[in-house]
């Protein structure tokens, strides 16, 4: 019987798991428009949101006294989903993971902005450091500009402000509705790119394609679980096993050879990340102290 350590660091571990192959089947799947592959990743994940709904939330599962908020967490998502999508499919596999993992050094950023939470000099430093890896991995130039580069930090601008936005959401609203709202809008959104020309899959594509949605939405579900399960200092560092499987399948599958400018870079966005990761844990430490009078 596991513990609940255990336990947690399993989810996590399959979570890392999940996103990594739906990486590489969005990055496999740009023969297909991307509205009909953002149609698969919102449908299928909202199929299985359905499933879980508690039965005494069936007839009103959509109801919500913070709709305005649940709609800016649904467009910033849509926006960090469009560019890591578009980013994955025009750029190395370990190039997108590694500049994904800067989303900590914004929501740093947009914390100040929007909780006013106070930001001391360690924190402060990771986001620099966060900042030259950044710089080290895109390479910014105007002679050898790639706009490609811009999507994954436009993904780590949006999905910053999505954490910021759940972090809100939760404090009222169940992770299913969260989680259904944004496969709904992101269905809704795809149905918009019909017009511009949808291809019909054979069933094996159908297959895969499908799998987008199921292992996006299985993915988040195993995230939040581990979450619930253990403590987050325990399973967070995990996630950047991503990163190593990244390197591997870009590797195995479209001979991709990172090169050392992009693991420099990598390196110092990983180290700025558990920075800021190390800093919250220090502050909910000292939180949950005893306070003598």
């Amino acid at each position: 019987m596991l513990t609940k350590n255990q336990s947690g660091f399993l989810y996590m571990f399959m979570s890392i798991c999940a996103f990594s192959i739906m990486d590489i089947i969005v990055k496999w799947s740009e023969y297909y428009p991307l509205g009909q592959v953002l149609f698969f990743r919102g449908f299928f994940g909202l199929v299985l949101y359905f499933l879980i709904i508690p039965k005494n939330r069936i007839k009103n599962f959509y109801y919500t006294k913070r709709a305005g908020l649940h709609f800016l967490r649904c467009l910033f998502g849509l926006i960090a989903l469009i560019a890591i999508f578009i980013a994955l499919r025009n750029l190395p596999l370990a190039t997108v993971v590694s500049i994904s993992f800067a989303a900590p050094i914004f929501t740093t950023i947009f914390s100040i902005i929007f909780l006013s939470e106070k930001v001391g000099f360690y924190r402060w430093l990771a986001v620099l450091i966060g900042f030259i890896g950044i710089i080290i991995i895109t390479e910014p130039g105007f002679e050898s500009l790639n706009i490609y580069y811009v999507y994954p930090i436009i993904f780590c601008l949006g999905l910053s402000y999505v954490a910021i936005a759940i972090r809100q959401l939760s404090t009222t609203e169940p992770v299913w509705l969260i989680s259904l709202n944004f496969s709904a809008a992101i269905t809704f959104a795809s149905f918009f790119t019909i017009p511009f020309g949808w291809i019909m899959p054979d069933l094996k594509d159908l297959a895969l394609l499908s799998m987008i949605g199921f292992l996006g939405g299985v993915a988040n579900l195993w995230l939040s679980q581990s979450f619930k399960l253990s403590e987050v200092s325990l399973v967070s560092p995990l996630k950047y096993l991503a990163l190593v499987f990244g390197i591997i399948f870009g590797y195995l599958i479209w001979d991709e050879v990172p090169t050392i400018k992009t693991l420099l870079g990598a390196l110092l966005v990983v180290v700025s990340s558990l920075i800021i990761f190390r800093r919250e844990i220090y502050y909910k430490k000292q939180d949950s102290l005893p306070r003598h009078e």
